[in-house]
C-alpha cells in the first residue's frame, strides 16, 4: 500500500497557521449547508461533539455508535480534569506555555501545530461546555476552580469533582439528543463500522453492520468523519474500555488512512498495580491524586517495615529528587518510567514489588 504523507498542516509561523488559514477558507452559506450530508462514526466526546455542532451549523447529520447510548463511550472514564489556558490563578500560564506542556507530556511526538490549535481552541471549549450545562466546580464566590495536574507547573486544570469525563460527555450528549430531537440528526446505534467505502482517494461513505440483526448496510456522504476512540486494548494489560479494540481505525487503515504513532498509548503513573497473573483490566485511580500524595519507594529493596514505620530518612521521594522543578506532578510518562525503574531496582512495594507508595500523610495533616 502506497501513501502518500500530507499533513495539510497549513504554512506559516506557528501561532498564526490556524487563523490564517480561517481567514482564507471558504465557506458554505447556510442555505447551502442543507445540501450536504455527514457521516460521523463515534458516539464519545469527540464525535457527540461533532455531530452537535455539524447539526447545529446546518448539515444534515448521520451519526453510528457502536454502543448502546452515546453515554457509553469511553470519555465517561476521565476523572480529573480538562485543561486550559485562562490564567485564571494568575500563575503564568499561557497558550505558549499549554502548547509546551502539552508537546512535552506527549514525549515531543505530537505534531506541533496541531498542539498549538488545541491550546488555542482550549480556552473557548470551557466556556462552550459551561453553556452546556457541565457542573464544574466552582470557587465560594462562584468562579470556575481551578487545580494543579500532572505535566504542570500551573493550575489550569478545571474539573467536576473526580467525575469530570462523565459531565462533559453528558453535556454533549444532551446537545446530540437536542439536534437529533429536531431532525437534524439521525442516530443509529448498536452499529458496528464493518468498512471505508473509497471513491477517486476520498472516504465517500461507510458499510455498516447490524450488531442486533446482523443486516448490513452502506451509507454515503459527503464527508465522513473518524471518532471511534482509543486502542488501549491492543495491549493485553490497560484500563481503557473493552470495546477500544482498534477495530474501527484499523479497517480505515487497511483503505490508506495514515496510523501515526501506533504505540504511542500513554502509560499512567496512578494505575493500580497488577494483583496477579490472571488479572487481564487494570484499574486507574485520578491523576488529580498526584497534587497531594507524594511519591516515594524504600531506599533498601529488603525493606519489610509497613510504610507508616519506615523514616524519612529509609525513604527515597524519587520524583521530588530527580525533577524538582516538577516533583510529583511530573508529565505522566515521565513519572510512569521513572517508577518502573524503582520497580527494575528492586525497590518496588505490594505483595509482587510492582508498585510505589503515593502517600497522603503530609496532606491530611495540612490545615
Amino acid at each position: 500500500m502506497s501513501i502518500n504523507l500530507d499533513s495539510k498542516v497549513p504554512q506559516g509561523p506557528m501561532a498564526e497557521k490556524w487563523e490564517n488559514f480561517k481567514a482564507n477558507e471558504k465557506l458554505v452559506n447556510p442555505a447551502n449547508k442543507r445540501k450536504f450530508k455527514i457521516i460521523v462514526v463515534g458516539s464519545g466526546l469527540a464525535g457527540a461533539s461533532a455531530g452537535a455542532t455539524l447539526a447545529e451549523l446546518g448539515y444534515n447529520v448521520e451519526l453510528f455508535t457502536f454502543h448502546d447510548s452515546p453515554r457509553r463511550a469511553h470519555s465517561i472514564a476521565a476523572q480529573g480534569g480538562i485543561n486550559a489556558a485562562k490564567n485564571y490563578k494568575g500563575d503564568g500560564d499561557s497558550i505558549h506555555r499549554l502548547f509546551y506542556d502539552t508537546v512535552k507530556g506527549g514525549d515531543f511526538r505530537s505534531r506541533e501545530a496541531n498542539v498549538y490549535r488545541l491550546a488555542e481552541v482550549s480556552v473557548d471549549i470551557i466556556d462552550q461546555m459551561v453553556a452546556q450545562g457541565v457542573p464544574f466546580a466552582r470557587e465560594y464566590g462562584g468562579l470556575l476552580d481551578n487545580r494543579s495536574f500532572g505535566g504542570a507547573q500551573v493550575s489550569r486544570t478545571f474539573y467536576a469533582r473526580g467525575q469530570t469525563g462523565q459531565q462533559l460527555l453528558m453535556g454533549a450528549y444532551q446537545q446530540l439528543s437536542r439536534q437529533i430531537g429536531l431532525g437534524h440528526v439521525n442516530f443509529y446505534n448498536r452499529i458496528e463500522l464493518v468498512d471505508i467505502v473509497v471513491i477517486d482517494g476520498r472516504c465517500a461513505g461507510i458499510v455498516v453492520r447490524d450488531l442486533m440483526t446482523g443486516e448490513v448496510s452502506s451509507h454515503a456522504a459527503h464527508a465522513v468523519v473518524m471518532a471511534t476512540g482509543g486502542y488501549g486494548n491492543a495491549f493485553f494489560l490497560s484500563t481503557n474500555a473493552m470495546s477500544c479494540n482498534v477495530t474501527a481505525a484499523w479497517r480505515a487503515h487497511r483503505k490508506g488512512a495514515a496510523f501515526a504513532n501506533p504505540c504511542f498509548t500513554q502509560i499512567h503513573p496512578t494505575c493500580i498495580p497488577q494483583a496477579d497473573d490472571f488479572q487481564s483490566k487494570l484499574t486507574l485511580m485520578s491523576e488529580s491524586l498526584r497534587n497531594d500524595g507524594r511519591v516515594w519507594v524504600p531506599n533498601s529493596a529488603d525493606e519489610t517495615r509497613a510504610p507508616a514505620q519506615i523514616p524519612e530518612d529509609d525513604r527515597d521521594y524519587y520524583l521530588e529528587r530527580i525533577y524538582p522543578s516538577f516533583g510529583n506532578l511530573a508529565p505522566r510518562d515521565v513519572s510512569s518510567r521513572a517508577a518502573k525503574r524503582a520497580v527494575d531496582a528492586g525497590q518496588g512495594v505490594g505483595p509482587l514489588k510492582n508498585g510505589v507508595y503515593l502517600d497522603f500523610a503530609d496532606a491530611i495533616g495540612r490545615p
